[in-house]
């Protein structure tokens, strides 16, 4: 193999050093669907709204409610860096504004009365 030329194997790559330099044919496309071509495909619909797989071991609802508390006190300590000590000035719209302040998406309302219960103020 020392005539510099490339040999092909059924993995993509040889093992012969090429005229220019010892790059590998193929490198970093590993994993990657290829057509006939040698393009990537292409998916002609955009896939809908899949729910991510979350770590096993838990039901999905667990996760779901456990991070709706993440978020919730999280939106409550914002208000109380702001000023807001009582739940009847936390309402929906102030905690979204405050939301889109700190850069989470907009909570719902479920979570809102979640805030509003975190930040009870017992006299």
């Amino acid at each position: 193999m020392g005539t510099g030329k490339r040999t092909e194997t059924g993995t993509g790559g040889g093992t012969a050093k090429a005229a220019s330099g010892s790059a590998r044919r193929g490198a970093g496309t590993a994993g990657r669907a290829r057509t006939r071509e040698g393009l990537p495909e292409r998916r002609s619909e955009l896939p809908g709204p899949a729910k991510r797989p979350l770590p096993a071991g838990l039901p999905r609802e667990w996760y779901e409610s456990h991070n709706r508390r993440l978020k919730a006190m999280r939106l409550a300590v914002a208000l109380l860096d702001t000023g807001v000590y009582h739940p009847a000035n936390a309402s929906n719209r102030r905690i979204r504004t405050t939301a889109e302040r700190i850069g989470i998406r907009p909570p719902s309302d479920t979570t809102c009365r979640m805030v509003r219960s975190l930040i009870h103020y017992d006299d």
